[in-house]
């Protein structure tokens, strides 16, 4: 007896020995799913793989991009001096303080030209200005009761304002508040960024140095690397910096004075799928984070105000052509340089990451002037506002191009309210995402993977139905990540199923005999999410339609019966009257 006890004891304690060895593999390969699906991805080019197109084409991308300073490599390291700093303040900086000799005669050269230098200081330079952003996951109030589910700022869409003067020299530290890798893109620093601020993983900060040598409106936005870089500016993470010029913009001679009146506005556009995204058919369209943000609470300034406009189309996609009703611009500045002054003027086009400062003066003749994108699709979407004139008006103004933030309580009564949730990489609400139905006549569906996001997000298939994934994203391989590669993994239902590491075209079928309801997401990327649900036709549409039916025949039943009592009760009394004018 004490001998079946021994060994029932050792077994056990093995079982909890594999669990919890088994439990520390999946938590480590799942929060480093990029990488350890890069490495997976790579071992197979390099054996089953390594005789297909695609897989000739891509292991000739990572020979080409061997050696490239900054750029990680297959390994996930950086090609690059990184000094870390001791662990519990977890900040990366970039340790490449030894300026080589030809490198410093190139500095000197440019010193010399009549054109601005670039911005390349060595990082232990001493700051004049220190920024600091915030990357995460999350959700962002955009108006009309609307949620968008995606990646912010600071907690906003689009993220804070960052102004700077020419010849500062700026600490950008980039802090990752997430769950997955992030990064940025400074268009405003003349030199490259992506080496020290590319792919911060979650819970690091990085920082680098640089000098702000030409004035001008510049977006930043997320960068981790490679696909993830358009991807991560889709789902939302972008913001507008400004330099201003030691020189004076020409409207600031004419006038001799500063703008009464500054706004600085961004237009950009939110996706609901991810295949609408690649497509350029966003939902919705704003300025400043919010629909109608400026028909909710108009800018005003005073009769002759000088105002000035700092305008940055974020996109991702879309052209705009900002105008305002009744106003001719006195001066643009393209990308807000003031050296490229025109004059006069209805609109500015801007293509995405395209910018501009505009200067005008408003008449003297108080009302509302209309400002909007005059491709007016976007209008419809969201991308309108009011610029009152008024006499009482408060100046001087500054406007912010940060989205709306709220407080948690505020946040808290939001959702209570929201009548619509979108996000271009998981099921947002049934309107937007209505599940795609198939009955027991449909063998197959069709499942692509695009634009980081599944399409469709949710599937309502009979029993003995097959499921197909097919990529369809194209990127491949950049900056040491195969990012454009996918996978679908279950994680809650009756039984499990993954598919194998798919590229471009690849594709995996699973076949569904068991009724219930599948989640499942994507390994590399664990964001992206969707939704089959296994059972006869009583579906989420099927159902809906059978419920409209059996209600109107329900209802259709009741008025024929109210109908048939109302016409039996009128014979009787007819009859009756008959039966007594008889009898008289």
């Amino acid at each position: 007896m004490n001998s079946f006890i021994n060994k029932l004891w050792r077994t056990g304690i093995l079982i909890i020995c594999f669990v919890i060895i088994f439990t520390f593999v999946y938590v480590t390969k799942t929060a480093e799913a990029c990488p350890y699906c890069t490495k997976t991805f790579y071992d197979e080019l390099l054996n089953s793989r390594g005789n297909t197109l695609g897989g000739r084409e891509l292991l000739a991308s990572i020979t080409n991009q061997e050696g490239i300073s900054g750029v990680s490599s297959i390994t996930g390291e950086s090609r690059q001096d990184i000094t870390q700093v001791p662990i519990g303040q977890n900040i990366i900086t970039p340790g490449n303080t030894k300026i080589p000799q030809d490198f410093i005669e190139i500095m000197k050269r440019d010193e010399g030209l009549s054109i601005p230098q670039t911005s390349y200081v060595p990082q232990d330079a001493t700051p004049d200005k220190r920024v600091s952003i915030e990357l995460s996951e999350g959700e962002a109030y955009i108006g009309r009761g609307v949620m968008f589910k995606g990646f912010t700022t600071n907690g906003s869409i689009p993220g804070p304002t960052i102004v700077v003067d020419e010849g500062d020299i700026v600490e950008f530290t980039i802090v990752n508040k997430g769950t997955i890798p992030h990064g940025a893109s400074i268009h405003a620093a003349y030199t490259a960024t992506s080496k020290y601020l590319g792919k911060i993983g979650a819970g690091e900060t990085k920082s680098m140095v640089f000098r702000a040598t030409v004035p001008g409106v510049y977006m930043y936005h997320c960068a981790p690397g490679g696909h993830a870089i358009p991807m991560h500016i889709i789902f939302g993470q972008y913001g507008m910096m400004v330099v201003k010029p030691k020189k004076q913009y020409k409207m600031e001679e004419v006038m001799k004075k500063k703008p009464d009146v500054e706004i600085f506005l961004v237009q950009h556009e939110l996706y609901s799928n991810g295949q609408d995204a690649v497509d350029s058919k966003p939902i919705y369209v704003m300025f400043n984070g919010k629909l109608f943000r400026y028909v909710d609470e108009p800018i005003k300034a005073k009769p002759g105000d000088f105002v000035r406009i700092y305008f940055l189309n974020a996109g991702p996609n879309l052209v705009s052509t900002l105008h305002i009703v009744g106003i001719i611009w006195d001066y643009v500045y393209w990308q807000g340089n003031p050296n490229v002054p025109m004059t006069g003027g209805q609109s500015v086009i801007a293509g995405p990451a395209d910018s501009w400062v505009i200067d005008f003066r408003m008449p003297p003749d108080e009302g509302a002037y209309t400002l909007l994108t005059h491709a007016v699709g976007s209008t419809d979407r969201g991308a309108i506002g009011l610029l009152i004139c008024d006499r009482n008006a408060k100046t001087p103004l500054t406007v912010d191009s940060q989205g709306p933030v709220y407080s948690t309580e505020e946040m808290k009564d939001i959702k209570s309210k929201i009548t619509r949730t979108i996000s271009p990489f998981e099921p947002g609400s049934p309107d937007v995402d209505p599940p795609a139905v198939y009955g027991s006549e449909t063998k197959e569906v069709i499942v692509k993977i695009v634009g980081n996001s599944y399409s469709p997000k949710v599937l309502h298939i009979a029993p003995g139905t097959s499921v197909k994934w097919v990529n369809e994203d194209v990127f491949s391989f950049m900056e040491g990540e195969f990012s454009g590669i996918h996978t679908a993994t279950s994680y809650e239902g009756p039984k499990n199923f993954f598919s194998p590491l798919l590229s471009h075209t690849e594709s995996f079928t699973q076949k569904f005999e068991e009724e219930g309801e599948y989640k499942y997401m994507c390994a590399p990327h664990p964001y992206m999410k969707a939704v089959i649900v296994v059972g006869e036709p009583e579906d989420a549409a099927s159902a809906s339609s059978f419920g409209w039916i059996k209600w109107l025949s329900v209802i259709s039943f009741l008025l024929i019966l109210s109908l048939l009592f109302v016409l039996i009760s009128m014979k009787k009394r007819y009859g009756s009257l008959q039966n007594r004018t008889v009898a008289s």
